[in-house]
């Protein structure tokens, strides 16, 4: 990262933070993909298995992911503002942070999954193949949190590359584990759907090793010297951590559950519905990787900016990447809505989900531009260690008017299953005019105080 002078550098410096980025999220998307598609090649049973294991698992990563987030905006503000010797403690100390929430996460584990499969009424080898799915997973749980926190670390100096590289080398790896482990080829074990489990694992200890020799020997990172010096744990650092990330959390929380409870109420439709709509909410996750990719690149920009005390340069970094996000919903509004049809064949031949797929496409166009606007201000507000109207944005738009609005109009209504869309896309909207005007009360009460400096 470095003080930019005129629009230009600052749209070329946040081109330069956001494509690898993006390109990580593609990455952490494919291995997603490969996941699903290679267990359920092996049956539809270890597919299923792998799905409910799945479901379970990735919102607590995230909610627990978005506390270690915290790190991005106090690394990027201690750099923007030359204190560089305090970096150093402040990631060793989110490592101690991530080893106990990842301790933590393995013994509830332990103590619940047994009784929530159990209540789940599920068949006996999809409930088998989701516990050993989990346990597999979570040999690689530690290392996947810490190597999180080293991310966050090498992320917010600006070095997004070096986490792309992380991504796209691991994705091989991710798939050849997949292979030999679903599989039993080259003399390893046939597991089936449990192989993904392990193969996850696998992945997560190599991107935790790989992101460890980079910061121990590249000198961009190496000065900074995390591993050469004992910092005691220190409460104050926690408390730091969890004020910022303990929103950042359950905003990241409220929005991933809010989308396994609609998929859960869409039960009560057929089959066909079923399928449409996750066919298009699958596509329509991909294309939500821009603005979100846009968002981080903002907290790391922003953050940067406050920490030096430039604050309308901050201001200007907020806009450009929300204008940004504006122009590529344009982009993919367009896509979503010529070649809707042609997307719809990606996941299917069935000519009735190919049209129901279709139709929830010209829906998800609505999505485009409340994510575009929403999502990179979450990332700006991060960068000025505002989240807590984050929370509750994402609370109040997704709990108190997306889901209750998408239910009555699901249920009461002859829209059906579009319902559930509609709600959601009015409480995202609704949540991104919310933090639109947070962002210009933030921007004055900087201006302010730069005024008074």
């Amino acid at each position: 990262m470095q003080q930019t002078m005129t629009y230009r550098e600052k749209i070329v410096q946040l081109l330069h933070i956001f494509l690898p980025v993006f390109i990580t999220q593609v990455g952490q998307y494919a291995m997603n993909f490969a996941d699903v598609t290679m267990s359920g090649h092996a049956s539809s049973k270890d597919l299923a298995g792998v799905a409910i294991g799945s479901s379970l698992w990735v919102p607590v990563f995230t909610g627990t992911s978005g506390i270690l987030l915290a790190l991005t905006p106090i690394v990027s503000q201690h750099l923007g503002a030359k204190r560089h010797e305090q970096i150093p403690h402040a990631v060793i100390q989110a490592m101690y942070l991530a080893g106990v929430i990842a301790l933590f996460i393995i013994a509830i584990g332990a103590i619940l999954l047994h009784p929530i499969l159990n209540h789940m009424n599920l068949d006996n080898k999809v409930q088998r193949v989701a516990f050993h799915y989990l346990m597999a997973l979570s040999v690689g749980i530690i290392p996947l949190l810490l190597y999180y926190v080293l991310r966050c670390f090498i992320d917010a100096l600006g070095q997004t590359k070096m986490t792309m590289f992380i991504t796209l080398t691991a994705l091989p790896i991710n798939i050849l584990f997949n292979y030999l482990l679903i599989y039993g080829q080259c003399g390893f074990p046939k597991l089936g759907g449990v192989g993904t489990g392990y193969a996850t694992a696998i992945t997560y200890w190599y991107c935790f090793f790989i992101a460890v020799i980079i910061v121990r020997k590249f000198q961009r990172f190496a000065r900074y010297r995390l591993f050469t010096r004992f910092y005691p744990l220190s409460f104050a650092a926690w408390k730091e951590l969890l004020k910022i990330g303990v929103p950042i959390g359950f905003a990241i929380f409220f929005e991933t559950s809010i989308f396994a409870a609609v998929t859960l109420l869409m039960s009560e439709f057929s089959t066909t519905t079923i399928a449409a709509y996750q066919s298009a909410m699958n596509f329509a996750s991909l294309l939500y990787m821009i603005p979100l990719s846009i968002s981080t690149a903002l907290t790391i920009a922003v953050g940067f900016e406050v920490g030096a005390n430039r604050y309308q340069d901050a201001k200007q970094y907020s806009y450009l990447g929300i204008g940004m996000a504006v122009a590529t919903a344009v982009v993919t509004s367009l896509l979503l809505y010529f070649f809707r049809a042609d997307i719809a064949r990606i996941y299917t031949n069935e000519p009735d989900v190919l049209a129901l797929t279709a139709q929830f496409l010209l829906y998800a166009i609505f999505f485009q531009f409340s994510d575009a606007v929403a999502a990179p201000i979450q990332g700006a507000l991060r960068g000025y260690k505002d989240v807590n109207a984050t929370f509750w944005a994402a609370f109040v738009a997704y709990w108190g008017i997306g889901l209750p609005l998408g239910y009555t109009l699901a249920n009461f209504t002859t829209l059906g299953a579009f319902g559930y869309w509609i709600g959601l896309i009015s409480g995202l909207a609704a949540g991104a005019i919310f933090l639109f005007f947070r962002l210009l009360s933030i921007q004055r009460r900087y201006g302010c105080r730069n005024e008074q400096g």
